[in-house]
């Protein structure tokens, strides 16, 4: 999830841990807690495309680093606050949630995480929020924000505090059963039309949980489709896109492009370029601009292309459509059941 969304999910832990010893400081340090996973990012300056797509949501939102970090961060924060009646195990619980609620937040978003790295580098995705969700956001900011206003002891700051980490569980848990609506939805569609399909993904787009896409792999390609729960009927309209991965065939092996093709989960396709340079099209995220008649851009798209030594060269491309009152208004409609 975005920055926002897990500093204030971390406040809102930090307080229900330590609030009516440490006030205040348990939301600081509940954020701080919330923040902490993200700064893998600190280390792209250092790393080439394919390591930060591999390094990020590994190591800091691992399972095993809550484990060993927590007691040592809580150990740290006691000897920093010596007259303060929050205890080690105090500390160490504020960390140790707040950092499993942070992997387990961004579990459900389409990238994944690596729960259980080193052992496995396999991204455990959800499929069930956006990364960017207003209505996830939002209502728990105002309550946790006014929270912090009463005193520590105060029976209302604990209820604000609450209400908060109910209202935004609630609108998860509604997630995945508008997900599971979708799905639906989905399958029904795909039987009807005589698409056969070995597996499928589907993702809430952009800011919302009622207008979903889903990408569904078959024979040599990839089907997509678009389906709101606000439309007035269950037709939904698919286009098939053929992955032609028979282009990577003189590159494979790189251990780096192997490496990218298993973040993907397989669910890539390719294209050439006019220079001759490849394009792997990370298909789990879909078009941005998919649901739109004139189609759109792969929303993660990564060329690929062999330097003056032969050696493959990565570059993510920005493939981000221009989002102004128009399209905003277009994208609302059809989010609305309007086609």
């Amino acid at each position: 999830m975005d920055s926002l969304t897990q500093i204030i999910l971390g406040a809102a832990v930090g307080e229900a841990v330590a609030g009516k010893k440490l006030g205040n400081k348990a939301m600081v340090w509940g954020a701080i807690a919330g923040t902490i996973p993200d700064l893998d990012v600190l280390l792209n300056p250092w790393l080439d495309t394919v390591q930060q797509l591999g390094f990020h949501r590994s190591l800091t939102h691992s399972f095993l680093f809550a484990v060993v970090m927590s007691p040592l961060l809580g150990w740290l924060l006691r000897r920093l606050y010596k007259n303060n009646p929050a205890t080690v195990r105090d500390w160490s619980l504020l960390f140790f949630l707040g950092f499993i609620t942070h992997i387990l937040l961004d579990s459900c978003t389409t990238w994944g995480t690596q729960l259980w790295w080193p052992f496995s580098t396999y991204g455990v995705a959800f499929y069930n929020i956006f990364v960017v969700d207003p209505l996830y956001t939002l209502p728990f900011l105002v309550l946790v924000v006014a929270a912090a206003f009463y005193h520590r002891l105060s029976p209302r700051r604990r209820y604000l505090n609450y209400a908060g980490l109910a209202i935004s569980t609630c609108y998860l848990l509604w997630s995945f059963v508008a997900k599971s609506m979708a799905d639906g939805v989905f399958e029904q569609s795909m039987s009807r039309q005589g698409i056969s399909h070995t597996s499928y993904i589907s993702k809430p787009t952009p800011m919302n949980t009622v207008f979903w896409s889903v990408t569904a792999a078959g024979e040599g390609g990839f089907y997509n489709g678009f389906y709101s729960l606000m439309d007035a009927d269950r037709q939904v309209k698919y286009e098939f896109e053929p992955q032609h991965a028979e282009l990577l065939t003189p590159y494979r092996g790189h251990p780096k492009l192997e490496r990218l093709l298993q973040i993907t989960k397989g669910y890539y396709t390719v294209e050439q370029d006019s220079a001759g340079a490849l394009l792997i099209n990370d298909v789990r995220f879909g078009k941005f601009d998919g649901w739109q008649e004139s189609g759109g851009g792969y929303v993660f798209v990564y060329k690929v292309w062999p330097d003056a030594q032969g050696e493959l060269q990565f570059e993510e491309v920005n493939n981000r459509p221009k989002i102004d009152q128009k399209y905003l208004l277009a994208y609302w409609n059809r989010i609305t059941g309007i086609r």
